[in-house]
């Protein structure tokens, strides 16, 4: 006698994200320990565990393009060694006046037509003391640029609480202050500015409303304990960071640094996994660098937690992925840009500017 049967189909259903509702909260009380045992996890194993707390959070098709235009180079007193924009060490790079308006705008308007959605100027200062109609000029920039519907982002050297107030009412999104390092390898690299100056301008920023985007150096002459120094710094924040970038030192000639080795690319990988796991709703951005990774490496930095990159003609005074190639390669990879204000921390910081949907948590500008 023959039994007859029935063939039962099997469904697996892979989930690429789940709702903030979903997952647990922001941790502040990560402890060094903790940090270094996580970034000393096999590197597979540390991606796969960055990734899935990466969908918990993320959108994983989605990628933050953001474009950074220097609008004001060189001449600046501090000795920070990386760096040739300072008036310390002979290098190529020459000191210039800060850019007018009108450069910038158009700057801006290409970005946007080229797919970023963040506009990041930086000016090579120690701080704004004395420079009243050059800040001026500034705020009408971040007018400007906030009134075409972008993100914008200033890096400016120090801030007092009444400038970050005055960036804030601007239109300012999120302003950058690297730490660059742990507190105990930061004088190696830096003597001009101390650690907890660096805080303070970043206390002045949050204080006032404005996202924070600090991060690190990698490359430096640190070693894997500074690197979790640093994580943990900003995990202990009382809010963590909207964006942490990782650089990769590009040694630039005629600096201190010039002779250091290119960090090496899986410590590159194991930095970004570390502080995807620590910092769960921050955005990391992979910047300076880049350019130097083959794209299968840079698709390797995205499964491990990176969602945001530098795009355009160049950084600061380092090359950066032109638009054309990156567009290219996210098509490659099925990823998109995220749009302007998608990140729902940052649409909360910017409050009425912004049209919040409280079901989707969702965020429209209504400027755009």
């Amino acid at each position: 006698m023959l039994r007859s049967t029935r063939s039962v189909r099997l469904v697996r259903t892979l989930a690429t994200h789940t709702t903030a509702a979903n997952t647990p909260a922001t941790r502040h009380t990560w402890e060094k320990e903790e940090i270094q045992q996580i970034y000393n996890t096999p590197l597979l194993d540390l991606v796969f565990r960055a990734a899935a707390v990466h969908r918990q959070h993320h959108d994983p098709s989605k990628i933050q393009l953001c474009t950074l235009m220097n609008i004001k180079t060189g001449g600046c007193t501090e000795d920070c060694s990386y760096c040739s924009q300072s008036s310390r060490y002979s290098t190529a790079t020459k000191a210039s006046r800060l850019v007018e308006l009108e450069p910038v705008l158009e700057a801006a308007r290409k970005a946007k037509e080229n797919g970023s959605t963040r506009f990041c100027m930086g000016a090579a200062w120690r701080d704004l003391a004395g420079r009243k109609s050059g800040f001026k000029r500034i705020l009408e920039m971040v007018s400007e640029v906030r009134a075409m519907g972008m993100e914008v982002c200033t890096t400016l050297g120090m801030l007092s609480p009444e400038q970050a107030r005055q960036l804030k009412e601007a239109g300012l999104t999120a302003y950058n202050h690297n730490l660059d390092t742990s507190r105990e390898f930061y004088p190696s690299v830096i003597t001009t500015r101390s650690y907890d100056e660096r805080l303070d301008t970043i206390t002045a920023v949050r204080d006032a409303g404005i996202s924070v985007c600090s991060g690190g150096i990698l490359g430096l002459g640190e070693s894997d304990q500074d690197r979790v120094g640093l994580i943990w710094e900003v995990s202990n924040m009382p809010e963590h960071p909207e964006s942490f970038p990782v650089n990769a030192l590009v040694p630039i000639p005629g600096t201190p640094l010039e002779g250091n080795e290119p960090v090496r690319y899986h410590t590159l990988v194991r930095t970004i996994a570390t502080a995807r796991i620590v910092l769960p709703t921050t955005i990391i951005r992979l910047a300076a660098g880049r350019n130097t990774l083959a794209e299968s490496e840079q698709a390797m930095c995205f499964m491990a937690g990176a969602n945001a990159v530098f795009t355009g003609e160049q950084m600061l005074t380092t090359p950066c992925s032109p638009w054309d190639e990156d567009k290219a390669m996210m098509s490659r990879w099925g990823l998109e840009g995220m749009q302007s204000f998608e990140q729902v921390s940052v649409g909360r910081k910017e409050g009425s500017r912004l049209k919040i949907n409280p079901v989707l948590g969702s965020v429209s500008n209504p400027q755009k």
